[in-house]
């Protein structure tokens, strides 16, 4: 086994204080700088794999909505490079990854329930829908890793979204993408200015449904996506605007 450096072996210890452990499953929304390291994207992604371990399913977003768009509507899962941050777009070339088919919310996968999570997303035409590797998190008792003060970029709320339909989605257009060689027909919605404040879910849930702690030097957070589910989709049916920016700050 090759040396590990000291950074490496406090990550993976700072991954199981926070509740990562074999066999879980895990989707990752990250920030590379705010870990504060010396560790390449490689080293942080091979910790974190081994953490999991090959029971368990490593997952990253590898959206392409900067990319993929009405003025370049071409999604290639071989070729589109995703656009969300260093370590997506070098987890997504990995050996033994497999990448869900969505022109504009695709995610990466590695690990035993990888082909699971990823075949079914093409089967829906929306971004976030009920096939997405989002929403089977909680069906798999998958769990949401923040690596750094990124819960902003919950993209599993827009799921919740697509469950509630809040009033500020005024309008679902159609888009017709290639993907992957293919003519597809998807929904794209429209939300017209409204600011998604996804960081609020931190203020509905619990111990131990939600955990913070540090991943080196990066405040993190490790979330249960059923809790997180059932949590924002009665916060959401009691206030539709819960989880957008106060209305007063656009008038």
């Amino acid at each position: 086994m090759p040396h590990l450096s000291s950074e490496y072996i406090k990550l993976r210890e700072d991954l199981r204080a926070l509740g990562l452990c074999p066999g879980g499953v895990v989707l990752v929304h990250s920030s590379m700088k705010a870990l504060g390291t010396s560790l390449t994207p490689d080293q942080v992604i091979d910790c974190l794999q081994e953490t999991v371990g090959e029971e368990g399913t490593l997952l990253f977003p590898a959206l392409t909505y900067e990319n993929v768009n009405r003025g370049n509507p071409i999604f290639d899962g071989e070729a589109t490079e995703p656009c969300i941050g260093l370590l997506p777009r070098i987890f997504w070339k990995r050996p033994g990854v497999e990448r869900s088919v969505n022109p504009t919310h695709s995610v990466c996968a590695w690990g035993r329930l990888a082909h699971r999570l990823t075949v079914g997303h093409a089967m829906g035409d929306t971004a976030v829908g009920p096939h997405s590797p989002f929403m089977l998190l909680p069906v798999v008792g998958g769990k949401l890793l923040f690596m750094g003060p990124v819960l902003h970029a919950c993209t599993f709320m827009h799921g919740v979204e697509e469950i509630v339909h809040p009033p500020y989605i005024k309008e679902h257009g159609q888009c017709a993408y290639m993907v992957n060689g293919k003519e597809e027909l998807y929904q794209v919605r429209r939300d017209f200015g409204w600011g998604s404040e996804f960081q609020r879910i931190e203020d509905i849930l619990e111990e131990p449904d939600i955990k913070r702690g540090k991943l080196l030097a990066a405040d993190s957070t490790l979330i249960d996506a059923r809790a997180l589910l059932a949590a924002a989709l009665a916060e959401m049916r009691s206030n539709p605007y819960a989880f957008v920016t106060d209305i007063s700050k656009w008038i």
